[in-house]
């Protein structure tokens, strides 16, 4: 199984974005109306050149959230990206996640940003795999084919 299964199986399979230009509460409006923790920050050609999550938002508020609307993205965001492509093994995808203690992969392709796999989105395949490795041990046991 790979990242594009994931992909495939997402209720919400477009990325939300914010330029690196807009201010902190730009993202913050954006990441409340959509319910997710993580943007991607892309250029004006729509290339990602970063990630701006919940807890980079939360190290700017640490000493007063006044600095939401003067801060720019670009001076919170994490600008060393780390991407997933949609060939990618589960595993592998979970391997790079908790290795570098990231909780949302952005997935690329040639053509540029094409998703974003979360943990929890890894973690959901990943059991249903066990659940249908599981079941079908059972019936071999019991049935003894």
């Amino acid at each position: 199984m790979n990242v594009q299964t994931i992909l495939d199986q997402k209720d919400t399979p477009n990325v939300v974005t914010i330029e690196p230009e807009r201010a902190l509460q730009d993202a913050v409006e954006r990441l409340v109306e959509h319910n997710i923790g993580s943007l991607v920050v892309v250029d004006a050609s729509g290339k990602p050149v970063g990630i701006i999550t919940e807890r980079d938002i939360l190290k700017t508020c640490a000493n007063g959230c006044e600095k939401l609307a003067t801060t720019k993205v670009a001076d919170a965001m994490t600008a060393d990206l780390i991407v997933g492509e949609t060939g990618d093994a589960i595993d592998y995808v979970m391997g790079i996640m908790t290795k570098n203690r990231i909780r949302h992969l952005p997935i690329v392709t040639e053509d540029g940003l094409c998703g974003m796999v979360s943990i929890g989105d890894v973690v959901k395949v990943q059991r249903q795999e066990t659940e249908y490795e599981n079941r079908h041990l059972r019936e071999y046991i019991e049935r003894g084919y």
